[in-house]
């Protein structure tokens, strides 16, 4: 069966699982680099839109954080719960954490609505950027329950293995997106606020699609309305697993905003634009790396709860082989081509011309970023959930937000980017020799054998 990671080769189903969540993120990285070309070039405003939507990131950045808090934290103990063979356990896992996802989302609207406007100066916003920030997330707020339930709830169509199925959810909402995008802000007029609707209206697409299979009998594993509470036991267990995926996320938020200020300190909107095509740079490159973490972590966790080492080691050392091929690949293509990269996203001569060598600077570190990724997949599969914490709290708060705040003060506004590659450096480098000498080294050879404290 398809959706049987203890037959077959592990490889083979971690590129199965892989394939369809490429397919799905290519189809929502289409959707993020029109609506972010098409938002960048909407007349009589320059690149006043583009950075005003720059300024949202951080908010978009936190809700996702939240959303993977609760559907990562709860997703890789399905997984090993289905491993080891306890189907009870898998139905209340994934009813608790549909119930965290929830209310989760319900409150995360409420406060968003209320404190617009603080956020937004809070998070780099100015008087020029204010209003095209403002327009893009009152809007964009409201779906904040259709996109945390269908990301969040996703997981688990993948972890059953079911990724084409999953691969649908994105495909459907990103594919809306496409269409709706020019009609709402240029057909309409509508500028930013056409772009935001079109994302909340995908949204409920997506949610509508997770929500009909989970509750169908296609699912091995449905979403019982009886057990969507929230378990006391299960809560600390998902929300200390997801922390991990919590952290990597809401740091991503905390760097963004203090980018934002920092940009907006020595170089002004310019750069906090530019700091926005270099985020959506950032989203085309990584997408396979990340693809092929995502698609590794259900068959990991199901070989450890399975007790197969072997399969286990296999997995490792083949998602981290993929990762590190494709990395130093687009890595050179980013050196080597940087003009192409943000000339996607800009005609802006002044932006093209400033946008190069910040770009250069950024990703000068790039490849190490797979030991990061790499062992924070391990770490979340096996349910390592302090070393996860750990690594994700090193490099973006330790090592990261100081550099951004320290670095501008020698070396002006390229300093900010170059907080980036030296945290790749030190935490990528961190990561990995942790993971390889406390996990990978500890684990059993061959099947039968006993598994070594990790």
């Amino acid at each position: 069966m398809a959706n049987d990671f203890s037959k077959g080769s592990v490889r083979r189903a971690i590129l199965m699982q892989s394939g369809p969540l490429l397919i799905a993120q290519l189809i929502q990285l289409l959707y993020n680099v029109v609506d972010r070309v098409y938002i960048g070039r909407i007349p009589g405003v320059q690149g006043a839109a583009l950075t005003g939507v720059g300024i949202v990131f951080p908010v978009i950045s936190l809700i996702t954080a939240f959303t993977d808090w609760f559907g990562v934290g709860g997703a890789p103990l399905f997984s090993i719960a289905r491993g080891a063979g306890d189907r009870e356990r898998a139905r209340r896992l994934l009813g608790t954490t549909a119930w965290l996802l929830l209310w989760g989302s319900i409150l995360i609207t409420l406060l968003g609505i209320l404190f617009v406007q603080p956020i937004l100066y809070l998070f780099g916003a100015s008087d020029a950027t204010y209003p095209y920030a403002a327009d893009y997330l009152r809007i964009y707020i409201l779906g904040t329950v259709f996109f945390m339930c269908s990301s969040g709830l996703n997981y688990f169509i993948n972890a059953q293995g079911f990724p084409k199925f999953g691969m649908m959810t994105t495909l459907l909402g990103a594919a809306l997106n496409i269409v709706l995008d020019p009609i709402l802000i240029f057909g309409m007029g509508w500028g930013v606020r056409g772009a935001a609707i079109a994302t909340v209206l995908s949204q409920t697409v997506s949610a509508v699609w997770v929500f009909r299979f989970l509750l169908s009998g296609r699912a091995d594993y449905r979403l019982e309305c009886t057990l969507i509470r929230g378990d006391r036991r299960l809560l600390r267990e998902i929300l200390t697993l997801g922390f991990s995926g919590f952290i990597m996320k809401a740091t991503n938020s905390l760097v963004q905003v203090v980018c934002n200020v920092q940009l907006r300190r020595f170089g002004g909107d310019l750069y906090v634009g530019i700091i926005t095509i270099i985020n959506s740079i950032r989203s085309i490159i990584e997408l396979p790396l990340m693809t092929v973490t995502h698609g590794s972590q259900p068959v990991l966790a199901y070989q450890y709860g399975a007790k197969s080492f072997r399969r286990l080691r296999q997995g490792i050392a083949f998602q981290f082989l993929c990762g590190i091929l494709y990395s130093l690949l687009v890595w050179l293509a980013v050196l080597l081509f940087p003009r192409f990269f943000v000339g996607i996203f800009t005609n802006s001569t002044e932006m093209l011309t400033h946008g190069v060598e910040a770009v250069r600077i950024y990703f000068a570190s790039f490849i190490f970023m797979v030991g990061q990724s790499g062992s924070q997949t391990v770490f979340v599969s096996l349910g390592k959930s302090r070393r996860a914490i750990f690594f994700s709290m090193l490099r973006k708060v330790v090592i990261v937000v100081p550099l951004t705040l320290l670095l501008p003060c020698f070396m002006g506004v390229n300093g900010v980017f170059a907080a980036e590659p030296v945290s790749n450096l030190l935490g990528g480098s961190a990561a990995f020799l942790t993971m390889y000498f406390t996990v990978y080294r500890k684990l059993p050879r061959a099947e039968g054998q006993m598994e070594h404290r990790i």
